[in-house]
């Protein structure tokens, strides 16, 4: 069961709460600590655009890039409102290809997870380093194995709003260090009936030496990495890590 299909169209629904203008403004003041100038910027794994419009927003041009045609329909309607001139991709991350070099790679909210194999993370990070500028910075995050095993893994959530709400099942798999999570959507309509949809996602979590592993063999150079809350250092609890990595092995004209 392919996911982020009947989702999308109340994903931002439940995302209303994500922290995507902090999210926005954390990624703003590390290019700029990092010198990235304002050139062409890739959000991947975009979604429906939200982070992706609030940085076109702050005067980066912007490439998204996302494996779901449904997510980014929504993204494209967000464009089509704001009139930003924002490029949506149908790809797969772990495949994707772009015209050119671009300054720098953001991917947040759990993209990095959804690769279940660390030779699927070799291999996105190698595409990263391929199409970054000489130099260019990687920024992204990723769900630790302490996250899944202790605070999400086997617990079921639920959410109900006034048109939709949903039951989100998790189960983990400790061996495979997977966390498979069956969402059943009920989506009310304009006759105000309810309609129930189904997704099964699964995640991945990882440690950030196997992240500094994939960084390596993927020819990127490790800058930092740091807790979600703040800059501050990584914990044996940390839920959620963000990282820094750079471009390395193209000269510069």
């Amino acid at each position: 069961m392919e996911a982020y299909t009947d989702f999308a169209q109340v994903y931002d629904v439940f995302m209303d709460q994500t922290p995507y203008r902090e999210w926005c403004d954390r990624l703003i003041a590390t290019l700029d600590e990092y010198q990235v100038e304002k050139g062409l910027v890739l959000d991947l794994g975009c979604g429906t655009g939200t982070l992706t419009e609030l940085l076109a927003k702050a005067g980066y041009d912007m490439i998204g890039v996302d494996h779901s045609e449904a997510m980014l329909n929504v993204a494209m309607e967000k464009r089509s409102r704001s009139g930003t001139d924002i490029l949506y991709l149908l790809q797969d991350m772990r495949e994707f290809e772009l015209y050119g070099t671009v300054a720098a790679v953001v991917s947040v909210c759990d993209c990095i997870n959804y690769l279940l194999e660390e030779e699927e993370v070799t291999e996105t990070f190698r595409l990263v380093n391929n199409y970054l500028d000489p130099g260019g910075l990687f920024v992204f995050d990723f769900n630790t194995t302490y996250k899944y095993q202790e605070i999400i893994g086997d617990q079921t959530i639920a959410e109900n709003r006034e048109d939709c709400s949903f039951i989100w099942e998790n189960y983990y798999h400790d061996k495979k260090q997977i966390n498979e999570y069956d969402l059943t959507i009920f989506v009310k309509d304009q006759e105000g009936r309810f309609s129930r949809f189904q997704e099964t996602h699964y995640q991945r979590g990882y440690t950030l030496e196997q992240i500094k592993c994939c960084l390596k063999a993927a020819g990127l150079e490790f800058v930092e990495a740091y807790d979600e809350n703040g800059r501050e250092p990584v914990r044996a609890d940390s839920e959620r890590i963000y990282c820094i990595a750079r471009e390395k092995g193209k000269q510069r004209a």
